[in-house]
């Protein structure tokens, strides 16, 4: 018997006036709209829409694994991470097949509206005369299908990546499969979010990190409201199939780390295995690593040439950016933020 299709929950309204010129300033290229969606106002692209009551929906496997967060948070350490550990450190395996084909991105469908290709392609030129748009248009082919239904047709076990917050998710998810969330902190970042802007040239945000971070701490960038998007995942931590991570205190001590995910998944490690995991997860490793550093998307011209996918990977890095004021203001944002809360990130506790 077919189980219920459930309505997604959750109404949308449109950005309008300032907050949408100020949003549309992010994806200057990207002929797409932002909407706020349910209680929260999580401001998530309109084309998301279309597909949200399939995610909301999707059919679950027990051996499904979830890598989620807000984005730039160490996803993509994270992925590896736990694909390492799952898949017995096939290193080989790894480097032969790109971290976004082991992974299905959940919602990668809503970031290109098919139907405003052209439009895109004609912006895109706007800065770039020789930009090709063939690249262009086999991105948009293949984002256009819903990783839902690829995701029917993946073998067991799925590895899923997504940025979506957790009330977005099938809502018997934790009861069926393990999700992996990582969390970081904000302030880091906010700046990487902002180098990822300027990676894009999709997105070609033409502003200053000081203009950014208004935008990101106002909530007007995408997926924020970012203290709720943790929250969310921070109130189901004790769920037994819930592993809620710190990115600082994974790569503090990344040994620990891989012992505690081992045991969320029921597996030990030899020190050995540990040893050799932790010099592959090494940023002077991992950013060279072509299986994840998503270098490929370079040759399409979709990436800025001073920027990368994987860059620093160090916490406090923020420190380079915010003057005094910003960080008394940063500082005011989280500690109202966390007023309502015991989630404390590993430097302010």
């Amino acid at each position: 018997m077919a189980e219920q299709i459930v309505p997604f929950p959750y109404s949308y309204s449109e950005l309008e006036g300032e907050d949408k010129e100020l949003v549309e300033k992010t994806i200057a290229a990207n002929p797409i709209e932002y909407v706020r969606v349910g209680p929260k106002g999580y401001l998530i692209f309109k084309p998301y829409l279309r597909d949200a009551e399939n995610v909301y929906n999707m059919p679950l496997r027990p051996s499904d694994v979830f890598v989620a967060s807000y984005q730039r948070s160490g996803t993509t350490m994270t992925q590896e991470l736990v694909w390492l550990l799952l898949n017995d450190f096939d290193y080989e395996k790894a480097k032969s097949i790109p971290l976004v084909a082991r992974y299905s991105f959940l919602e990668e469908f809503m970031f290109i509206d098919y139907e405003k290709r052209d439009i895109f392609i004609a912006n895109m030129k706007k800065t770039d005369p020789n930009f090709d748009p063939s690249n262009l248009l086999k991105i948009a082919e293949m984002f256009k299908i819903p990783a839902t239904k690829k995701l029917a047709k993946t073998p067991s076990p799925r590895f899923i990546k997504t940025h979506l917050p957790m009330s977005f998710l099938p809502p018997k998810v934790l009861e069926t499969a393990k999700v992996v969330y990582i969390a970081r902190e904000p302030k880091d970042v906010a700046v990487s979010c902002y180098h990822h802007s300027l990676l894009f040239k999709m997105q070609q945000f033409s502003g200053g990190f000081k203009e950014f971070w208004n935008l990101f701490h106002k909530g007007l960038f995408s997926l924020t409201p970012f203290f709720e998007h943790l929250k969310e995942a921070w109130n189901l931590r004790h769920h037994p199939n819930m592993l809620f991570l710190f990115y600082e205190d994974v790569t503090k001590d990344m040994p620990a780390a891989i012992r505690r995910i081992g045991e969320f998944f029921g597996k030990t490690f030899t020190k050995e295995q540990i040893a050799g995991l932790c010099d592959h997860l090494n940023i002077k490793n991992f950013k060279n690593n072509k299986s994840v550093n998503n270098e490929e998307l370079r040759d399409t011209g979709m990436f800025d040439a001073n920027e990368t996918f994987i860059r620093k990977g160090k916490s406090g890095g923020w420190r380079d950016y915010f003057d005094e004021e910003m960080t008394q203001q940063a500082e005011k944002w989280i500690a109202d933020n966390l007023r309502d809360t015991d989630l404390r990130f590993p430097t302010h506790k």
